[in-house]
């Protein structure tokens, strides 16, 4: 068999683990993940960040304002908008924290559109809305997610059977909070915490469902060891699958285990 033909069977090989694993990660065990979130809730006070993340002051000011915690507020930034300001998803949702206009903004009192793209005031906004969730579910960390995604009318404060979509998102957000807690990779004891924007990312393949994207990591993840793979939501709601990387080093190795199983 040929390289060429080696390389293809693997790649559809690949893609076929990805799909049958799709079909299994489409449902979540809701119990397990609201386990985990009241896990978080009782040392999140005292978490801190892996790394100086953007706009580090807007967050930590908010944290302390509404008494939620930063490594919370980073993580749903980092899932909704990967930090950048000026993100606009195609629901009308805008900024850090992906604040619906007209609805959600005016609730919070910002009546302009502007607002929504000044960093600070864009987490702050998220920030208030979050502690109104989480007042409203009795400190449920997983059901005031849900309602952030899908809105408090549609979420149950007890009781009931979620929506598929909405169990999805906390556990989407929980897999960022991961991130904002370790990084890429563990630092050395007593360093300073790395800039985010340090670590640069690759291209790798998009897909069309979130489920795959998360198979498709997993798939791979063990043969790249320390340089990362993840996976983020798009504005248009695809989801690309990336590489992170810290180095000239860790491109090339990267680019080199990608190159040998077709990408």
């Amino acid at each position: 068999m040929s390289r060429l033909q080696s390389t293809l069977m693997f790649c559809l090989s690949l893609l076929v683990a990805a799909a049958v694993m799709a079909k299994t990660d489409a449902s979540i065990d809701a119990g397990a993940l609201e386990a985990r979130w009241q896990t978080f809730s009782r040392t999140a006070a005292q978490t801190q960040p892996a790394l100086d993340f953007p706009y580090a002051h807007c967050f930590k000011r908010a944290a302390a304002a509404q008494k939620v915690p930063e490594t919370l507020l980073l993580a749903v930034a980092r899932g909704e908008s990967d930090f950048k300001p000026e993100a606009r998803s195609d629901a009308n949702a805008y900024g850090l924290m992906q604040i619906l206009w007209p609805g959600t903004a005016k609730h919070l009192g910002l009546n302009r559109l502007s607002d929504l793209l000044e960093p600070c005031t864009n987490v702050e906004a998220g920030a208030r809305y979050l502690k109104e969730l989480l007042n409203r579910y009795q400190g449920n960390l997983h059901r005031a997610l849900a309602a952030y995604n899908y809105g408090p009318s549609r979420i149950p404060v007890s009781g009931g059977k979620l929506p598929d979509g909405a169990v999805w998102y906390s556990s989407y957000i929980l897999r960022h909070l991961d991130y904002v807690l370790q990084g890429s990779r563990k630092r050395p004891r007593g360093s300073a915490p790395r800039p985010y924007a340090d670590q640069d990312r690759l291209f790798v393949i998009r897909f069309a469902r979130p489920y795959r994207a998360a198979a498709f990591v997993e798939s791979l993840q063990p043969r790249f060891g320390d340089i990362r793979l993840d996976w983020f939501r798009r504005p248009d709601e695809g989801f690309d699958v990336v590489m992170l990387y810290a180095s000239e080093k860790e491109l090339g190795r990267g680019r080199q285990l990608l190159s040998d199983m077709g990408f």
